[in-house]
């Protein structure tokens, strides 16, 4: 993506420096077992070298009316937390796991701008169960569910889903998250598929056709549709990114429509 010379909360965007995923994960190194001062550096070097990412995330959030340097101070926030929360022992990518923050941070702040209110008590419950959520996938490494949190939070769990709910924003399965190179993540991305296993027919089809894939275009589509995960955790389970991931994904399904 080009940047054209734009000042943003007095940054030039077109002389942003830009990582690698080697300089990322020393920096985070550093970070965590770097002495005071050597920590300090590392992080200002990580949160300045990550900067386009905020930019990349913030373009799906720019027609609301929102002033710019706002939405990009919000989003070095999530950027930020997703620098203190990353766990570089894992095989994943950080803007894998930095979008999704920055995403959340700048939905919970437009949420806080919206025009149609929602109670402060329901607000503050879905801002609570969304801290306790964020709490457990750290906690776990996996998205807890709606009864785990409710059972954290000591409330049944339909107060939970109706709190969630009435902050949810909609928004496109097919919206592009990041694009990165030739590879884009899309929200249906990060969501989780179920199967019907009611409808035999087309299952019994997609098998024919899974015959002629390899062992792990099989496997990344077994785990998505048939166990409904999300790339994330896809990625987690093989030993890959979620690039990666998304991928072969898309490939092993071009290649099913075009047998079936």
């Amino acid at each position: 993506m080009q940047y054209n010379k734009v000042e943003i909360c007095g940054v030039n965007t077109a002389n942003l420096k830009v990582l690698s995923e080697k300089e990322k994960r020393k920096l985070l190194k550093i970070i965590r077992t770097g002495s005071e001062k050597e920590a300090k550096i590392a992080r200002e070097k990580m949160i300045n070298g990550n900067l386009r990412l905020v930019l990349s995330v913030i373009q799906r959030f720019v027609n609301r009316g929102e002033n710019l340097d706002d939405l990009f101070q919000v989003g070095v926030i999530g950027l930020i937390k997703a620098i203190d929360n990353f766990d570089e022992t894992l095989d994943v990518r950080f803007s894998t796991y930095g979008v999704p923050m920055v995403c959340g941070e700048l939905r919970r702040y437009l949420r806080d701008n919206n025009s149609i209110r929602v109670s402060r008590s329901m607000r503050d419950t879905a801002y609570h169960a969304m801290q306790i959520k964020e709490e457990l996938t750290i906690k776990n490494g996996k998205e807890p569910t709606v009864e785990e949190i409710a059972k954290v939070m000591e409330i049944p769990k339909e107060n939970v889903v109706l709190a969630l709910e009435a902050i949810v924003e909609p928004v496109s399965l097919y919206e592009p998250v990041f694009s990165e190179g030739n590879d884009t993540i899309y929200v249906m991305d990060q969501v989780g598929d179920k199967c019907d296993d009611n409808d035999w027919l087309d299952e019994i089809a997609i098998k024919e056709a899974l015959r002629k894939l390899n062992d792990r275009e099989k496997k990344i589509l077994s785990l998505r549709y048939f166990k409904g995960k999300t790339q994330m955790e896809v990625a987690n389970e093989i030993g890959i990114s979620q690039a990666q991931v998304s991928r072969i994904e898309k490939g092993a399904l071009d290649f099913i429509k075009k047998e079936i």
